[in-house]
């Protein structure tokens, strides 16, 4: 479903993706640890049609993301690190609304139950999102790319801000639409979340892609490790 083969991008000469290849199936989950810097947030740019590769191909679902973006865009669930929502709106209101652009009309039952399943009280649902914190605004977020129904859903750090419980709901989520047969591209720091949701990791460096290997390979000390030993070389 996501295909990246030789995709190298720069700025300003300053190279933010190296001949990146990856390939990641239908109902799998692929990790891609990094530090600040090491590209993840470029390749997810890359995906979503925001930037195009200076060489090499990025596609999704065989169309090029940098030709294709509504086509591309339309297959695509995106949660980003920090969630941009309507801060009058209730969190309801503001799914109500990202579904209707996205040309979705639910019922409000169904809302409420993407808000429910993406760990938003119901009592939560009904505030304004300015009273939200951090976490509750992911949740908002993460039920509006549920929501959709996506085929691939993309992840910027979409942990953050969320506390262990959340986090923990957040993971059986993706689980959930992997064995629905969605394919699932998640970025992070945040190590032990990545080896016990992901089935594929891959380590980036400056651009690279340094080490590829399936979670059953390794535990999360093991993985820890291994990510220290790459980013101190």
């Amino acid at each position: 479903m996501i295909q990246i083969q030789n995709a190298s991008k720069s700025f300003k000469g300053t190279p933010a993706v190296q001949d990146l290849s990856l390939n990641i199936g239908d109902g799998e989950i692929f990790g891609l640890l990094g530090a600040n810097g090491a590209g993840k947030s470029t390749t997810i740019n890359m995906l979503l049609g925001f930037l195009s590769p200076d060489s090499g191909s990025v596609q999704i679902k065989g169309l090029e993301t940098a030709d294709k973006t509504q086509e591309v865009q339309n297959l695509i669930g995106y949660i980003s690190e920090n969630v941009s929502l309507y801060p009058y709106l209730s969190g309801l209101e503001n799914l109500d609304y990202f579904c209707r652009l996205a040309g979705l009309n639910y019922a409000k039952n169904d809302l409420q139950e993407f808000l429910s399943v993406c760990g938003l009280e119901e009592d939560d649902q009904h505030k304004r999102v300015a009273e939200y914190s951090k976490g509750m605004r992911q949740k908002v977020g993460i039920a509006i790319a549920y929501a959709k129904k996506a085929e691939v859903y993309l992840l910027d750090e979409p942990a953050s801000g969320l506390d262990p419980l959340a986090s923990n709901e957040l993971s059986a989520l993706l689980k959930k639409l992997a064995a629905e047969g969605a394919t699932i591209l998640m970025a992070s720091h945040d190590i032990f979340r990545v080896r016990e949701v992901c089935h594929k990791i891959g380590i980036l460096k400056k651009g690279s892609l340094v080490k590829e290997l399936n979670s059953a390979e390794v535990s999360a000390n093991e993985l820890e490790n291994l990510y220290l030993s790459y980013m101190k070389n």
